[in-house]
């Protein structure tokens, strides 16, 4: 070290030092993102279209922070994101939906990554499927390992992973354990949402949105645990913000844990964004946009509340983080 200049010196150091600053980019901080407002389905009607696709990124971009979402789909007009994401530099985290219909898997497959390699710089991660064990055990594993081997043979550029709820990346298991698909992924999307665990599990829980944020990161921190060679990202974390005021009751416990409005929502996603930053983990807050047709497909009266911004015109969004 003593025959290198000090100028050298100085300057290898001051390499070192930006080299070190580049590699640890900041967390992801984005939003789930389906264009299904006003009157729209996905299991009936028309498709969203471009244009109202084009209008709701446009809105997130005039009224709130979030510079990257994550999708639900890659068919049946949600293609049109894509392209519009990448008109407005958009970051996209793209879930290739997998389903009991297997003809529409193979779709929905050769469709992403079709995508993938047509915008590499727009789709940064993939993953095959959304809670696909959440709803459907074990019976729909051989179709996510199809997904996984199918993007392995493309050589899609992209990091893989697979998204589900917490307690299934744990293995159902506590301590928490690796899952089926540990080994096979680059990266692992888990889902918490204090929510639903007030709602259906026993004594374990019982969460006010004060305790979300904290609930969220140690969740986090069980997966990280039992995968430590795997990035791991919380995928979906929320709270409704309605039925105004209406608390959350446990179905095996009937006690009330938790209430929904439009405060405590905000102060959830603030929260918890902020813990997130602090530990380096990349966090998509649970919705863009309110989704009016989810209370004809479930027994809850919450799920109409979940988005930070308005189901109708103008799509007002409430974010102030």
């Amino acid at each position: 070290m003593k025959h290198i200049p000090w100028l050298l010196l100085i300057f290898s150091l001051f390499a070192m030092q930006n080299s070190h600053a580049e590699n640890t980019a900041p967390p992801l901080q984005c939003v789930a993102f389906s264009p299904y407002v006003n009157q729209l389905s996905p299991h009936q009607g028309n498709a969203p279209s471009a244009e109202l696709i084009g209008i709701l990124l446009d809105t997130l971009i005039k009224q709130t922070p979030f510079r990257c979402i994550m999708t639900y789909g890659v068919l049946d007009g949600l293609e049109a994101i894509f392209p519009a994401a990448k008109q407005r530099d958009f970051k996209v985290i793209a879930i290739l939906w997998l389903d009991e219909n297997k003809t529409k898997n193979s779709e929905s497959i050769s469709q992403g990554i079709a995508l993938a390699q047509q915008y590499p710089e727009t789709i940064i991660r993939l993953s095959c499927g959304s809670e696909v064990r959440t709803r459907n055990a074990y019976s729909l594993d051989d179709e996510t390992d199809r997904c996984l081997k199918a993007l392995r043979e493309a050589k899609v550029t992209q990091p893989i992973g697979v998204n589900d709820t917490w307690w299934e990346w744990c293995n159902q298991t506590s301590p928490c354990q690796k899952n089926h698909f540990s080994d096979q992924v680059d990266w692992i999307g888990i889902n918490i949402f204090p929510w639903w665990e007030n709602r259906f599990f026993d004594d374990l829980f019982c969460l006010s949105s004060e305790q979300a944020a904290d609930f969220h990161l140690a969740r986090w921190q069980d997966v990280t645990n039992a995968n430590p060679t795997k990035e791991v990202i919380v995928t979906e974390f929320g709270w409704p913000s309605g039925p105004k005021d209406q608390p959350q009751i446990g179905l095996k416990t009937n006690k009330s844990c938790g209430i929904a409005n439009r405060e405590k929502q905000q102060h959830v996603i603030e929260t918890t964004f902020k813990k997130f930053a602090e530990k380096q983990v990349t966090g998509i807050a649970f919705e863009a946009f309110s989704e009016i047709w989810k209370p004809t497909v479930t027994d809850s009266n919450f799920e109409h509340f979940w988005g930070l911004c308005d189901n109708m015109p103008p799509y007002t969004c409430h974010v102030a983080f």
